[in-house]
């Protein structure tokens, strides 16, 4: 799978040597996608509103369950093409910032993690 290489303190485009827009591939095209659906809000998507995660309806300005946080973060990661499995780690919830990694398995059995 290839991918739009991004920053990775931007979060945008980068230019390859010759200046052209670089391309990633895996494994690094798959965590990087897994970063971008988890960071998706649902409804943000201009052509399908229904991907991303509802954190404008149920997480920001709530407190819901850790369940539910990450459920919606498994649920984010399994969206990206060649990812079979998905499991969210919530490593700390100190006021307003939470911070964790999301484990997941590809169609070839590899592991890649992702921090949040």
């Amino acid at each position: 799978m290839n991918t739009l290489l991004l920053d990775r303190t931007r979060w945008d485009l980068v230019a390859d040597a010759n200046g052209d827009i670089a391309m990633a591939a895996n494994p690094y095209a798959i965590a990087q996608d897994v970063a971008s659906a988890v960071k998706l809000f649902r409804g943000e998507l201009f052509y399908d509103t229904t991907q991303g995660v509802p954190y404008w309806e149920q997480i920001l300005g709530q407190r819901p369950p850790m369940a539910l946080v990450k459920q919606a973060i498994v649920r984010a990661a399994l969206t990206v093409p060649e990812v079979v499995q998905a499991r969210c780690l919530i490593a700390s919830f100190v006021g307003r910032v939470l911070t964790g990694q999301v484990q997941v398995i590809d169609t070839t059995g590899a592991s890649h993690n992702v921090t949040f």
